[in-house]
């Protein structure tokens, strides 16, 4: 606190990343990152940019990130106008609350979701009203109809539960709300789910975001994206501009345009977090946990005798990191990103040793 500080930093409640330990030999399964490094076509990438003498970095990046732009376009089979990117998804997202959600109404986001979704609301002044997930912690799309609201946000797969709304859940809440943005937050919905991007064109009131972070390996390089109308893009390039217009360097274009041409890589990477995350589920349900149905590079277990704090902190003596909230509902909840199957094998190991 300081006499200096503005009201607007008084009220805020900032939001707490995931904790990057600095720990030797540590299996760190906290952040959901993914076990794989990028496609090495992402490397080659990023030297070619550099070159000998990385004379090119005295130069601005392009604003617009056109080539990033054109090969996303291509991908999706949308095209540029209906494309905005960003530094992360995170950005992009805050972005989003600023220029699309902050309305006379509140909006509208599931009561258990990413905790930083109330902290672009405080930053931001945007009111907000929570919709209570069902007992299986699913969204129930029907709860969001005939509530007059200043726009709708949720991530699919959910997180931290893992649990993937399907399509036709997701089109029904577009048709019940032709007024409001509906904003459908895919971090990891590569991991076995299919993207809302298909749906854009039929739809003027949908945002999809995505994150180059998981299913691409760079979350360390900080590339997000939305595809929508392009009067939606409009107004988040309208914001962009108003804050950073450059908000990609010169490396992280290079980086993501090389990560998503390698399509077969990032299949290939997909396939084996998926393989991976069925196999620890198997082999942590016959620990006795009770594993909820994941379409994420991680899944959410409890165990009935055992509680989850206790369990965190006793992997932790092991040097490994899973995530716990001390939240109402799913405080007995750990969530465990997919390591490899190397970690994945001491994680389960080890926890057979706490629970004998």
């Amino acid at each position: 606190m300081s006499r200096f500080w503005s009201q607007v930093v008084q009220d805020l409640t900032p939001y707490i990343p995931g904790e990057q330990p600095k720990i030797a030999n540590l299996i760190k399964l906290n952040t959901n990152e993914n076990p794989f490094p990028p496609s090495p076509k992402v490397l080659a990438a990023i030297q070619s940019e550099l070159g000998d003498d990385a004379a090119r970095l005295r130069l601005y990046p392009d604003p617009n990130s056109d080539l990033l732009k054109a090969a996303i376009a291509k991908h999706h089979a949308v095209t540029t106008q209906q494309i905005f990117v960003g530094n992360g998804s995170d950005e992009v997202l805050a972005h989003v609350f600023m220029a699309l959600l902050k309305h006379e109404q509140a909006i509208l986001f599931p009561d258990i979701t990413y905790s930083f979704y109330p902290v672009y609301c405080g930053l931001y002044g945007v009111d907000y009203e929570t919709v209570p997930l069902a007992d299986d912690f699913s969204i129930n799309p029907a709860n969001y109809y005939g509530r007059p609201n200043g726009g709708i946000i949720f991530p699919n797969p959910n997180a931290p539960t893992g649990c993937l709304l399907t399509l036709t859940a997701i089109e029904d809440m577009l048709k019940g709300n032709p007024d409001s943005v509906v904003v459908v937050d895919e971090a990891y919905v590569d991991f076995g789910g299919e993207s809302a991007i298909s749906l854009v064109n039929r739809y003027d009131n949908l945002l999809v975001v995505h994150t180059l972070s998981k299913s691409r390996s760079l979350a360390g390089m900080r590339v997000g994206f939305a595809v929508g109308h392009p009067a939606l893009i409009e107004a988040l390039e309208r914001v962009k501009n108003s804050f950073n217009s450059y908000p990609l360097d010169r490396l992280a274009i290079a980086g993501a345009v090389a990560a998503i041409e390698d399509e077969a890589y990032f299949e290939q990477c997909c396939s084996a977090v998926i393989a991976t995350r069925e196999n620890l589920t198997s082999e942590l349900r016959e620990l006795g946990f009770e594993v909820l149905p994941s379409a994420a590079n991680f899944i959410f277990a409890r165990h009935p005798q055992r509680d989850a704090a206790t369990l965190a902190k006793a992997l932790r003596e092991k040097s490994i990191i899973v995530r716990h909230f001390k939240l109402p509902r799913i405080d007995q909840f750990l969530r465990i990103t997919v390591g490899t199957d190397a970690e994945c094998q001491a994680l389960t190991q080890t926890l057979q040793g706490i629970l004998a």
